[in-house]
């Protein structure tokens, strides 16, 4: 694993919301994630989240225009709580580690993972943030990408808005079928080339959740197949969102609480854990 953040690419994360990091993954470390998270899949039958019965394309709560959006993608969320394996590959202290230092952060918590598969033909995601869905409001939360197949132009990749996650507001501004939306909240961004991400198999993406970000469509007969982890600075408080909480927790917290539990939201890397 390619987990060492160099000063350079810390910069340019801290610049323009995002980095791209080649080959992440060795070969053979791509075959276990695929092999691990495959079998994880099989196991949760398209269920969407280990806490309800629903199943990835219908409404959820979150996205309720499922005719659409259950049409974007094959979403299975939190896999890590329903598989010890995907739970050893999510819970990785390198992987924590690049997140804090990205964030610059001491501490760094799971938000909460998930399959991401394009199906052939399938549709665009357009422009949207994610922190503003999220229980939580904090500008330095973010996500790592893992590409488990090649990812391109024509099969769906992401684009990222360089630098826009400095100007953006954790207000949610939705995310609809039409594209541009977003750019009526934020009509800086409307003339903006977005950089798209094209890497291979194996290779990753770490994006700040303020950072304006969207994909295309699958415009191809095979699927784009990736996986994600959002990632929760630790101490980070409840803020009245639900979001992917099970309901008998999201009754349990008021506003300003802090977002600690470890059923939930696992610490996976503090900068005192170097210390000791």
């Amino acid at each position: 694993m390619k987990n060492e953040i160099s000063k350079e690419q810390q910069a340019s994360y801290r610049k323009n919301g995002f980095l791209i990091i080649d080959d992440f993954l060795a070969p053979d470390e791509l075959e276990t994630w695929k092999s691990k998270i495959d079998f994880a899949l099989s196991e949760r039958k398209g269920q969407k989240f280990p806490h309800s019965k629903v199943l990835t394309g219908e409404s959820d709560g979150i996205n309720d225009s499922a005719d659409y959006f259950g049409k974007v993608f094959d979403q299975i969320i939190n896999l890590w709580k329903t598989s010890t394996d995907v739970k050893e590959l999510i819970l990785d202290k390198r992987i924590g580690k690049m997140a804090c230092d990205l964030a610059e952060v001491d501490g760094i918590r799971v938000w909460h993972d998930q399959s991401l598969v394009k199906q052939p033909w399938a549709n665009a995601t357009a422009w949207h943030l994610d922190t503003p869905f999220w229980s939580f409001s904090h500008r330095e939360a973010l996500s790592i990408w893992v590409a488990l197949e090649d990812v391109t132009i024509q099969n769906g990749c992401l684009y990222f808005m360089p630098e826009s996650n400095h100007d953006t507001k954790f207000d949610e501004p939705g995310i609809g079928a039409n594209m541009g939306d977003i750019f009526n909240d934020y009509p800086k961004y409307k003339t903006v080339d977005p950089v798209p991400l094209v890497i291979k198999a194996g290779s990753c993406s770490f994006h700040n959740g303020l950072n304006i970000h969207a994909a295309g469509a699958n415009m191809t007969a095979g699927t784009r197949k990736a996986m994600t982890c959002a990632f929760m600075p630790d101490g980070s408080t409840f803020n009245g969102n639900k979001n992917v909480l099970p309901q008998e927790y999201f009754e349990s917290l008021k506003i300003g609480d802090v977002l600690n539990n470890e059923e939930q939201n696992p610490l996976i890397y503090h900068t005192n854990w170097d210390k000791k």
